[in-house]
């Protein structure tokens, strides 16, 4: 599988979470979010590439799209994902909450993607 499809991979399952939640599918949101990590750790594994690739939802037109690949993103590169995380929690919802509360941690030293 090639870094395009691993990320499109993570896109879809992230939006699909996010339906699935709004649904109120809470398995289903369980499968997505199991599926998009898999698909982070995948291009985890590229290094830079991998990276590269993901950072490329940054400017995705789903906000939790951007958000979930700015918080994987965080700890690396944070300059290219805090301002992703700063614009989305102006908002109000479920995903503007999500990227407030990864700022939150971020601000105190404590963030740590829990992925492994």
């Amino acid at each position: 599988m090639d870094l395009g499809s691993i990320v499109e991979d993570f896109a879809q399952n992230v939006a699909a979470q996010t339906e699935a939640i709004m649904r109120g599918d809470r398995k289903g949101g369980n499968k997505y979010a199991k599926r998009y990590i898999a698909a982070y750790k995948k291009l985890r594994d590229q290094g830079e590439a991998g990276r590269d690739a993901l950072a490329g939802l940054l400017a995705h037109p789903r906000m939790d799209v951007r958000v979930n690949a700015a918080a994987c993103l965080l700890s690396d590169r944070p300059e290219q994902a805090k301002p992703v995380l700063e614009e989305a929690a102006k908002g109000k919802g479920m995903v503007p909450f999500l990227a407030s509360r990864v700022l939150k941690y971020w601000g105190e030293g404590t963030w740590k993607l829990d992925v492994d």
